[in-house]
């Protein structure tokens, strides 16, 4: 069903209501094939102004059916429960009013279209009805009496009167929504209803052709002999203008612009021969002078001129050659890098999904758990993620053998890694040395009886020191066999400093040089932060 057919049988329903004309507005809020709660209320009201109960309860179910949270649904129904002597269900109704209320004193439902407002001293009210059919006076009263400590208006007007009624023994009437009140639709939608003309009717105010008085829309027409025919000027004409030469500001309210800039003109020429133009945001004087129009069409097409955005070119010198010998007293670095992990396989890793393993209890590993030991959560991100149940106080080498034994790896090639908290920098999992504490490398890193590792397959370095650790600020591409290329929050390990602008590194298994600019250091970022 449109919207705007719906819009219109719900206007004339509600029209209807107005008219007090009952039937008329029950016949139209049936007719809508897919009503919604509010016109189903319609309905509803329209039974009850014409006493049939039993439709009207049916009405507020679908009210209620169509929005459970709707509280004047429950205390309208609850009304009619009441009436019909099913007082459980009438007290069930006042309690989920009450609840959808969320312990305000009043809603106002007048921005959904009901000119309402629903007080909870009124549900309160309610309620204490129910137990006055019940028998239960002193239950009604307590209700009563609570409810008179509510904020509400005319509060006083039936409370004072309902507890008179109470200590005589006279059962309640329950409170109803008025008469005739239903939620009506948006004004602004109902007046786009009508049907407007907002081209009217055409009428010649002024020609260019002498006597003409055609108005219409009918297809040209030929002109008659002698009559002006008026020629399409200026269709070519572009606003954009293109300085030939720099030019520097001499006067009050000029513009110093470079030379080849492209500027719009704002305004006509004065009689000193200076144009407004805006450059940069801002207005200013030129000389018409030195501004040449340019081709829009032409100017489409060129892009070469256009300088990439993003990423910051590396250095324009080419990658150095690796140092035959560094100032340091750890073995010499291999001429070529270990060939067991490659590029291309922790690429393809990066990009695809993994599947991930979430630690619940058939996915954690419970292999040689004694019963009563205590245990933590283990999540290892490897190729793909694995969670184990690993004691808090196992030592390095139990841990790593642990894990090699799960991945199917050699326990002397796999390294670990730890992330700390607030870090990208992800941390070599030392092992544990001295006693205490300090003799479980695990217990550091675990955090509510979890922790997080990253594992990965690494050939020993031969012996060289690590100096230090960066994080890889974006991708970096080798241009030739003696560089390293790692992606965007890699941890890499630095194991020399070629010049001011190219480091030596080790990442994933590989040894080589990048440009420093693609790197950063947290230790760094934190200094200066703190200065």
């Amino acid at each position: 069903m449109l919207y705007t057919e719906l819009l219109r049988l719900w206007d004339e329903a509600v029209r209807a209501m107005d008219a007090r004309d009952w039937r008329r507005a029950l016949e139209l809020a049936g007719t809508v094939a897919e009503p919604n709660a509010r016109t189903l209320f319609i309905e509803a009201s329209a039974h009850l102004a014409l006493q049939e109960l039993e439709p009207a309860l049916q009405a507020l179910n679908q009210v209620i059916l169509k929005d459970g949270r709707l509280a004047v649904a429950f205390f309208q129904r609850s009304a009619v429960l009441l009436q019909l002597d099913r007082l459980d269900d009438a007290l069930s109704d006042c309690i989920w009013a009450k609840k959808h209320m969320r312990d305000n004193t009043v809603i106002d439902y007048r921005q959904l279209g009901l000119p309402h407002k629903l007080f909870s001293w009124q549900v309160v009210y309610n309620s204490a009805a129910v137990y006055s059919r019940m028998g239960q006076w002193e239950q009604a009263r307590e209700l009563l009496m609570s409810a008179s400590q509510e904020k509400g208006a005319m509060r006083s007007s039936s409370i004072v009167p309902g507890l008179e009624s109470i200590s005589r023994g006279e059962v309640l009437n329950p409170i109803l929504v008025p008469e005739g009140v239903v939620f009506r639709p948006r004004k602004q939608e109902v007046e786009q209803l009508q049907q407007k003309d907002f081209l009217g009717k055409a009428k010649v105010i002024t020609s260019m052709i002498p006597n003409d008085d055609f108005g219409g829309f009918e297809p040209l027409r030929m002109q008659k002999p002698g009559y002006y025919e008026p020629k399409k000027e200026g269709a070519d004409e572009t606003r954009y203008m293109r300085i030939r030469a720099p030019y520097m500001a001499r006067g009050r309210g000029q513009l110093t612009i470079p030379g080849g800039a492209t500027v719009f003109l704002y305004d006509e020429v004065d009689k000193d021969g200076m144009a407004t133009v805006i450059y940069d945001g801002q207005r200013g004087l030129l000389p018409m002078t030195l501004l040449d129009p340019i081709d829009l069409k032409k100017a489409k097409g060129k892009r070469g001129d256009k300088i990439p955005s993003g990423i910051p070119l590396p250095p324009g010198v080419q990658p150095p050659t690796r140092p035959r010998s560094q100032p340091t007293t750890a073995a010499p670095a291999p001429e070529t890098p270990p060939p067991s992990y490659s590029n291309a396989t922790l690429r393809n890793q990066a990009s695809e999904d993994p599947p991930v393993f979430l630690p619940n209890s058939d996915s954690i590993d419970q292999e040689d758990v004694p019963d009563g030991e205590e245990q933590v959560v283990v999540k290892v991100h490897f190729t793909y993620t694995l969670a184990l149940s690993i004691n808090p106080y196992a030592s390095y080498k139990e841990l790593q053998d642990r894990i090699a034994r799960k991945l199917g790896q050699p326990p002397t090639k796999l390294r670990l890694r730890h992330r700390a908290s607030g870090s990208q920098l992800l941390t070599p999992l030392e092992p544990g040395s001295g006693s205490g504490e300090e003799s479980y490398p695990l217990l550091p890193v675990v955090e509510e009886g979890r922790a997080t590792l990253w594992c990965q397959l690494e050939d020993p370095l031969a012996g060289r020191a690590i100096l230090y650790h960066m994080v890889a600020l974006y991708d970096y591409t080798g241009k030739g066999p003696e560089d390293l290329e790692f992606s965007e929050g890699e941890t890499i390990d630095i194991l020399g400093e070629v010049n001011e602008e190219w480091l030596e590194g080790h990442c994933a298994g590989n040894i080589g040089i990048f440009p420093r600019c693609f790197v950063y250091s947290e230790s760094a970022v934190a200094e200066k932060s703190i200065l």
